[in-house]
């Protein structure tokens, strides 16, 4: 076996951020890594048992957006062995598919030499994964705010988000598209004027790094958790619980079922272990923002 090439650590992600509905998202400092090396054929070899069940060949989501990576910037996508070690919980609501495809995009660039821009990254991910929230996060870190439309990407990106997250993991997981299932297709108007003001307050909030203020329009969502309620007979709980512990806000992650709980910095911990002693049926995972996206690391 040949020494790795190239290694991409990629961090995860938690979107909508309440009333952030596909636009917001956060990253988290909670890695996959992803070592390349050149192979005859394309193979991929995930450590741990949570990601064994994965496409292990051309199929896999990091193959194919390496493929598609390199065919957009009229390149050839030679074969490579992928090593992935992830400390992200699969299908658990924190960006596990966008992660797979930011390090597809960015091992495509650092391997054939592609030259990518910041912004034809985005693009090319946004493409791939559908919508643009969780796959900007991943790709350039910090806290991102993206229109996504016609295969056209605006993004405001704040870089250096200081706060602090307890993401509370259950053991059971979702797919994306049947939480959106639950979704109505029409909203009314006034409540869609609600949402659209509570995610403006709350974007320039943390804009302006007054996360407290963040916290409470983040528990001000009329676009999907009110539809999702039923999958959380605890939700209210827990949001009642972590506000009285200290914490800003609490969402839901992403799609779901993880619950996001936005906190002071330094207090990530003490609130997790709250947590974990009132609601056993979650893992809490005590965690802070993430500034830096996918990266090329040393091998």
């Amino acid at each position: 076996m040949g020494r790795p090439t190239l290694a991409i650590r990629v961090p995860a992600t938690t979107a909508n951020l309440g009333p952030g509905f596909d636009c917001a998202a956060l990253a988290l400092a909670l890695y996959m890594e992803v070592e390349a090396e050149k192979a005859a054929a394309w193979e991929v070899v995930y450590e741990g048992e949570e990601y064994a069940d994965l496409a292990g060949g051309e199929e896999n989501l990091i193959v194919r957006t390496m493929q598609e990576t390199a065919r957009r910037a009229g390149a050839e996508a030679e074969p490579c062995r992928l090593t992935v070690h992830s400390e992200i919980p699969l299908g658990k609501g924190l960006g596990s598919s966008a992660t797979a495809v930011a390090a597809g995009v960015e091992a495509a660039d650092h391997l054939y030499g592609l030259g990518l821009t910041m912004e034809e990254k985005v693009r090319i991910g946004s493409d791939i994964e559908g919508h643009a929230d969780n796959v900007v996060a991943a790709i350039m870190g910090g806290a991102v705010f993206s229109h996504y439309l016609d295969g056209q990407v605006e993004t405001v990106h704040i870089p250096d988000p200081d706060v602090g997250a307890v993401i509370l993991v259950p053991d059971r997981t979702f797919a994306t598209k049947e939480s959106r299932g639950l979704l109505p297709d029409t909203l009314g108007h006034a409540d869609a004027v609600c949402g659209s003001a509570a995610n403006g307050v709350m974007t320039a909030a943390i804009a302006v790094g007054n996360w407290k203020l963040a916290g409470r329009m983040m528990e001000r969502d009329v676009f999907h958790e009110p539809y999702r309620a039923a999958l959380f007979p605890d939700f209210e709980q827990i949001r009642r619980f972590a506000r009285e512990a200290g914490a800003y806000g609490t969402a839901v992650s992403g799609a779901g079922p993880s619950i996001f709980v936005l906190t002071e910095p330094g207090s990530e911990k003490n609130i997790a272990d709250r947590l974990a002693g009132e609601f056993p049926a979650y893992r809490p995972i005590a965690v802070r923002a993430s500034s830096a996206g996918a990266v090329a690391v040393a091998v």
